[in-house]
């Protein structure tokens, strides 16, 4: 069985990643479970989705030192959801800086050096500009499918599958834009 725990911030689109990887698991013949925790997402918190698949899966939550792969939509929230990932775990996160609610208002500051500490940990981290990847496919909307195109060029589901996913899931207005993106990742 493999998971992936799938975090960022409200709005920046982790859900309609989950639903991609989901999509792709589902066609390739495997058993799929999808958890969705929203928490503070209309706000600007953290969103965190779980998926998981393999021949079977009894449970779509990702416990402490389970996921295989953490993806992460903004560094912050990759050095939060750390303690999730498995021993020889990835990381594949996004350079973005969000400023959660107590750095805008000035109680704290953004931590510096996020992404030097995680790797200090010998956790294995790809970090991608999805954010500028994704302006240049049309839309800094499409973070989100920028940063799935980066996974799936790590896992062993042909490009294909993952474009015929991102058909079935995204808005046909849409299609273009996110098609670029995931290339744009997936070659990143």
């Amino acid at each position: 069985m493999k998971s992936v725990m799938i975090v960022g911030v409200g709005g920046q689109g982790t859900l309609l990643a989950s639903r991609v990887l989901g999509r792709v698991m589902l066609d390739a013949g495997y058993d799929v479970k999808v958890s969705e925790v929203h928490g503070m997402s209309q706000r600007g918190g953290s969103v965190v989705t779980y998926v998981r698949w393999g021949e079977r899966v009894e449970s779509p939550v990702i416990n402490e030192g389970e996921a295989d792969i953490l993806l992460a939509f903004e560094q912050l929230e990759a050095a939060r959801f750390l303690p999730y990932l498995k021993e020889g775990g990835m990381v594949l996160t996004n350079t973005q800086q969000i400023d959660p609610m107590p750095v805008i208002t000035g109680a704290a500051e953004y931590p510096a050096g996020l992404l030097d500490a995680i790797r200090e940990k010998g956790v294995q981290l790809t970090a991608v500009d999805a954010l500028a990847l994704a302006g240049q496919a049309g839309s800094q909307k499409a973070v989100n499918v920028v940063l799935i195109g980066a996974m799936a060029s790590l896992l062993d589901i042909p490009e294909a599958d993952w474009l015929s996913a991102i058909e079935k899931t995204v808005p046909p207005k849409f299609l273009e834009m996110n098609q670029r993106a995931f290339a744009l990742g997936y070659h990143a």
